[in-house]
């Protein structure tokens, strides 16, 4: 019998042309992601399922696919959306799309620190707003980032690279991780605990995955280690963060500002943060570039065939053997 594959919202064609060749590819609607009753519905009787990181692939939506599916394939890295135990227990293989988007949302990342230390977005509502009468010696101050020092909470991929485009920008780089980077030291960062890099960085950037110790990793007393002259950047998910907290700690100026492009609760973005004139918020665009999500597409149909197949896929997340 051909081989159903399930692809809960559209993808670049470069990945949905590679699943054709495997088997009937269903896609789900644009625009919006489905609840796990409306993904259960879709997935029953697939052989395989390719989501994207925000679609909740719970136990519901995993025991309604487990009698036929044969792989759950991520469209991005993270697989926090996830159910990976309940996926390994019904036999269900994970896999996911590291590498491809490295650079892409470590550019993101630097954006947000650029934007924010330069007051980018004030300058562009200046511009929009038909009231700006010229250049002027005391307008629209940012900081530098030259000198600045930058700090990496989480120096996998995604960080060391953020921290080598720090470095390119003359800025000192101290850095926190389960081990240490050799790549990173030899190029002159410094490795520091969490509590000592909150207190001497300049720009706090997280690039750490969403597990059961990192959620709420960045709370009011991290917060209040932070300088206040200095700015959170997230590009990792918004978990990481107690929201609450950081939302505190910019009204009361605790911090100077935030560059975010992850929330707890998305796709709500509270409304709090979208008043503060200290914070540059982005609807989760880090990997958003026509390079990289054509290439994701390609690495996460690459997983659907091998499964499909009865091959080990090239990036299995819960190592389940074929």
């Amino acid at each position: 019998m051909p081989k159903t594959i399930y692809v809960t919202q559209p993808i670049p064609e470069s990945g949905l042309e590679m699943l054709r060749t495997a088997g009937e590819v269903r896609v789900g609607p644009a625009g919006r992601t489905a609840t796990p009753e409306e993904l259960a519905a879709q997935v029953r009787g697939v052989d395989a399922v390719l989501c994207f990181v925000g679609e909740p692939i719970d136990a519901t939506v995993l025991e309604a696919a487990a009698p036929t599916c044969r792989v759950v394939a991520n469209y991005g890295v993270g697989t926090d959306n996830i159910d990976i135990p309940t996926a390994t227990r019904l036999g269900i293989q994970v896999t996911n799309t590291p590498d491809v988007l490295t650079d892409a949302t470590a550019d993101l990342a630097f954006t947000l620190l650029l934007a924010v230390a330069r007051d980018l977005a004030g300058a562009a509502r200046l511009a929009a707003s038909g009231t700006w009468t010229g250049v002027a010696p005391m307008q629209l101050f940012g900081h530098d980032v030259a000198g600045r020092t930058l700090g990496i909470v989480g120096a996998g991929r995604i960080g060391a690279a953020v921290a080598r485009r720090g470095m390119g920008f003359d800025m000192p780089v101290v850095y926190t991780s389960r081990k240490g980077q050799a790549a990173l030291d030899k190029a002159g960062a410094t490795r520091l605990s969490l509590g000592e890099l909150l207190e001497r960085a300049d720009f706090v950037s997280l690039h750490v995955a969403l597990t059961p110790e990192t959620r709420g990793l960045i709370g009011a007393d991290e917060l209040a280690r932070m300088k206040r002259s200095a700015y959170l950047i997230n590009t990792s998910r918004g978990q990481v963060v107690d929201e609450a907290a950081l939302i505190r700690a910019l009204r009361d100026g605790s911090i100077a500002g935030a560059g975010l492009d992850v929330f707890a609760r998305e796709p709500h973005i509270p409304p709090e943060l979208l008043a503060m004139p200290n914070v540059v918020c982005l609807p989760h665009v880090g990997s958003a570039t026509h390079e990289t999500r054509s290439r994701m597409a390609v690495v996460a149909a690459r997983n659907v065939i091998a499964c499909l197949r009865g091959e080990a896929p090239p990036n299995p997340v819960n190592g389940l053997s074929t």
